[in-house]
């Protein structure tokens, strides 16, 4: 749910609460007398928040309208009457509600929380439909009257601006989610593949079979994929297989569980098929496809294949890492506590992540230069990735002053994902770029994306220095135990207002490439390192 209230419904019966003594609990079956129950002082209009007294009369009359099914008496109690009345009666009509019965709460302050209990008919089907919600009490502007401060949550707490309820017939049968042996992902053992299944069922539902049931639904305003809410008959499903392995997305899962706004995703770099999605986030956001983020010090990865393919240098040659450097009136530092080193190679400098030795060579670079680079060796930023559902494939502009420096350690206008860089690293581990599949590629209508990859010296380089970096560098800590073919970047990027840098991490371990990103999470190997190193270990 968008707003994380929870709807209770327990073998078909709803759980009345309970209030506390004072107010106590009312409930509201279209029996309430009529009028608004509200008076307002004919003499002066009255100011201040309402009183909790005022806000418990004000809701009840509310609540009373709705649950009579009086659409314009419910609206007028609030202070956007012409939005209320048109959503109260797509709630009637739209929706097919034809009963409503209200349970409310005390006020604690303004606030009353209740649940609803109301009955949706579709044709001859008929189903139960609970929930919770809650409403806050303002003061109208122009009168002072206690008034409900309409917002689409008020009727249901996943229903967000332009969005209407429905019910009839499904437009697409429902899916069954399956892994790429075909065992099934349910979303009880799943739930960050919640949003995902809605999405594959819209785009997918169609092609895999199955029968429509009849359903009430949110129909989203935007490219959001619609939420089913109750069924009233079921469909019967269609099997969409996917690439996922159910190994490592349970890995996955588990990885993000304990640690706020971080997000994986793990694929094969051999064939781009994509492993595992997990996000653990309150607003529901697959930030591991659509996110948007400075990708700091993982971003080197490129920046060194661009260092190399340009001859500006190579992994054992130099790169010295000096406590700052400055470019056009900028000046940039590393990370605290990272010593100096005048006689730093290219190897050195990636592996203890110097920033000052990348900056070093802003001078040497065209503006455009990191953005073809990304283009043409990683296929980024080109906008033309169909992995199967919609996705972000990277930002890397071309940019002058300050930004050119930034951009060479993952900062300025620079922005990826998990998926972008977990595909970042599988072009680093094979030399090839192979679009990452969520889908088999049969189902995606269209070309899919190329680019040229990385020649063999620089891909070699690559590996010889990420490795480095997995065994003795930035990333060993996280990594320790895991041996093998392996290689890491670890990465982190400062962001205006957080407390905290975003914490990335990215490592490979043989046909196995997996990136995470931890919002506020600090250094690399503190949050993210310890997600990727867990996918690694599932050894899917």
């Amino acid at each position: 749910m968008r707003n994380g209230a929870k709807a209770a419904l327990v073998g078909g019966v709803f759980l009345t609460m309970v209030g506390a003594a004072g107010f106590g609990v009312y409930e509201l079956v279209g029996d309430v007398g009529g009028g608004n129950g509200v008076e307002t002082a004919a003499a002066e209009k009255p100011t201040g928040p309402p009183t909790r007294a005022e806000a418990a009369k004000a809701a009840k009359a509310f609540l009373a309208a709705w649950s009579r099914r009086e659409a314009a008496e419910a609206a007028q109690l609030t202070n956007d009457a012409v939005t209320a009345r048109t959503a109260l009666s797509d709630y009637f009509e739209s929706a097919h509600v034809s009963h409503v019965r209200i349970t409310a709460e005390e006020p604690v302050g303004r606030t009353v929380a209740y649940a609803v209990e109301a009955t949706v008919s579709s044709g001859e089907h008929r189903a139960t439909w609970t929930y919770e919600s809650e409403l806050e009490v303002v003061r109208g502007e122009t009168t002072g009257r206690p008034l409900v401060d309409w917002s689409p949550e008020v009727l249901h707490p996943d229903l967000a601006e332009g969005d209407t309820l429905r019910a009839g017939e499904a437009e697409v049968p429902p899916i069954r989610l399956a892994d790429r042996a075909g065992q099934e992902l349910k979303r009880s053992e799943h739930p960050s593949l919640g949003p995902m299944l809605d999405a594959l069922r819209e785009r997918y539902g169609e092609k895999a079979g199955g029968r429509p049931g009849v359903e009430l639904w949110i129909d989203p305003d935007g490219s959001a994929p619609r939420q089913t809410l109750l069924t009233l008959a079921k469909g019967k499903p269609g099997t969409v297989r996917t690439t996922l392995s159910t190994a490592a997305q349970r890995a996955a899962e588990q990885a993000v569980a304990d640690r706020p706004n971080a997000s994986v995703v793990a694929l094969r770099p051999s064939t781009g098929e994509i492993l595992a999605v997990a996000n653990h986030r309150e607003d529901a956001f697959d930030a591991a496809l659509l996110g948007q983020l400075a990708p700091g010090s993982t971003m080197k990865i490129v920046s060194a294949s661009l260092l190399i393919d340009k001859g500006l240098t190579a992994a054992d040659r130099p790169a010295p890492c000096p406590p700052s450097a400055t470019w056009q009136s900028q000046t940039f530092g590393n990370l605290p506590g990272l010593a100096p080193n005048e006689n730093a190679t290219l190897a050195d400098s990636f592996a203890r992540s110097c920033n000052t030795a990348f900056v070093k060579f802003a001078d040497e670079l065209a503006a455009d230069d990191l953005t073809r680079q990304a283009q043409d060796a990683f296929g980024l930023f080109r906008d033309d990735w169909r992995i199967g559902l919609p996705s972000f494939d990277g930002r890397v502009p071309a940019s002058g002053g300050p930004d050119t420096a930034a951009a060479l350690i993952g900062q300025g206008q620079v922005q990826l994902n998990p998926l972008t860089l977990a595909s970042v690293t599988a072009t680093a581990r094979t030399g090839a770029f192979r679009q990452p599949l969520l889908v088999p590629r049969e189902l995606i209508d269209g070309p899919i994306a190329e680019a040229r990859g990385l020649t063999p010296g620089t891909s070699a380089q690559l590996r010889a220095m990420m490795n480095r970096t997995a065994t003795t560098g930035s990333a060993a800590g996280a990594l320790a135990g895991l041996g093998g073919d392996i290689g890491a970047k670890t990465g982190s990027a400062e962001v205006d207002g957080q407390a905290s840098a975003n914490s990335w991490f990215t490592a490979y371990r043989g046909d196995l490439a997996v990136a995470a990103v931890a919002e506020q999470g600090g250094r690399g190997g503190e949050s993210a390192g310890p997600i990727v190193a867990a996918v690694l270990r599932s050894g899917a």
